[in-house]
């Protein structure tokens, strides 16, 4: 991959922290299950607002053929991307800035699909590392917010996906989302669909109360940076919560 700014440098060091202190404890985890309550996709175990009802928009929103490739951006531990590379019978490359995060996810993939089907590799959502026009489709689920230049991971989106191959983003808005859907627009990409996730926001405010709740054993369990980054996470976001608009972005490659 081409060198990291100095900006996903620290994103880097960040997510690998954030990766290797929910691998030594399961507390994390059982606090998005609680959140999530019966929308919990256990299996998956992700690190993200992905719930049964967003694996069943993207299922039915890619329109995978047996075999095609779909590529995971900010795969995070690889769960969301092997769950649909099994459930569609598809190919999988899964990409992550967080070294940990990709080693944790090769290690998950014999759990869904025969490891041959899968791979996983270091990249960013600006920059994959994939050939042009190599991708028949692509999720990526709550890791656009941390790309430093957005017009430009939309352009990335475009170049990696054969003419007529669909992303599903997942995204939240405030107002006008207007200047999103222009900047998609301008990286050739046509929005097909564009999916309410009315659930998502209430989901975070259960989860962050339970952070909060919880800090304790978080401090214990994760240690005193990882607790604190959570902590300072939750306190910031939860004013922000009302009037949130969580959205999965259907978007389609045209040429």
């Amino acid at each position: 991959m081409t060198q990291l700014s100095a900006a996903e440098q620290e994103l880097q060091r960040l997510f690998d922290a954030f990766h290797a202190a929910r691998a030594s404890s399961d507390l994390a985890f059982r606090l998005y299950a609680e959140a999530l309550g019966d929308a919990h996709a256990e299996e998956v175990a992700a690190s993200s607002s992905c719930d049964w009802t967003l694996l069943g928009t993207l299922v039915s929103r890619l329109r995978l053929r047996p075999g095609q490739l779909l590529v995971d951006i900010g795969c995070g531990t690889g769960g969301v991307g092997l769950w649909l590379a099994r459930a569609l019978a598809v190919r999988l490359i899964g990409i992550d800035i967080a070294p940990t995060a990709v080693d944790l996810a090769s290690v998950r993939r014999s759990q869904f699909v025969p490891p041959e089907r899968a791979r996983f590799h270091v990249g960013t959502v600006e920059a994959t590392g994939l050939a042009d026009q190599e991708a028949h489709g692509a999720v990526c689920v709550d890791a656009m917010s941390n790309a430093p230049d957005r017009a430009t991971a939309l352009g990335e989106v475009h170049r990696i996906l054969v003419p007529g191959g669909r992303a599903v983003v997942t995204r939240a808005v405030r107002g006008n989302p207007g200047q999103a859907w222009h900047q998609a627009e301008a990286a050739g990409l046509e929005i097909e669909h564009i999916d309410d996730r009315p659930e998502e926001p209430a989901m975070w405010r259960r989860l962050y109360a339970l952070w909060i709740r919880h800090e304790a054993d978080l401090r214990r369990q994760l240690g005193e940076d990882q607790a604190q980054n959570m902590l300072r996470e939750a306190h910031r976001m939860l004013p922000r919560l009302d009037g949130r608009r969580a959205l999965a972005v259907t978007l389609r490659r045209t040429e």
